[in-house]
């Protein structure tokens, strides 16, 4: 029989007097992270119960918005892998990345 193994990954956000998020640090020891700081986050969680999801999106003061633009890009060009490794289904992703192109067309994040 193996042995399960529990891993953790842990969030601490620093809020002002308003609960406004000040800073974001993370430690995932599995994978070598250890209080790194981060602007941005956007976490989901899958409620098998409720069938829907759950989410926590956080960022600084410190957040530029021209960074922002490149965070939702990014994200949303893995959310397009990580539907395809899900699923296979790969109609559905190259849509999604058209999806991404023209969303980075319209911010003007890619080099013409």
């Amino acid at each position: 029989m193996s042995q399960k193994k529990r891993s953790e990954i842990k969030i601490a956000i620093e809020l002002d007097e308003n609960k406004v998020p000040e800073k974001i640090f993370w430690t995932a020891p599995d994978g070598g992270v250890s209080g790194s700081e981060s602007k941005a986050m956007m976490v989901s969680m899958w409620d098998h119960v409720e069938k829907e999801a759950y989410r926590i999106d956080l960022w600084t003061k410190e957040m530029p918005v021209d960074e922002m633009r490149v965070f939702f890009h990014q994200t949303l060009v893995s959310m397009a892998d990580t539907y395809y490794r899900a699923t296979n289904d790969d109609k559905m992703r190259d849509t999604m990345i058209d999806f991404c192109d023209y969303f980075a067309e319209k911010l003007e994040l890619k080099k013409k």
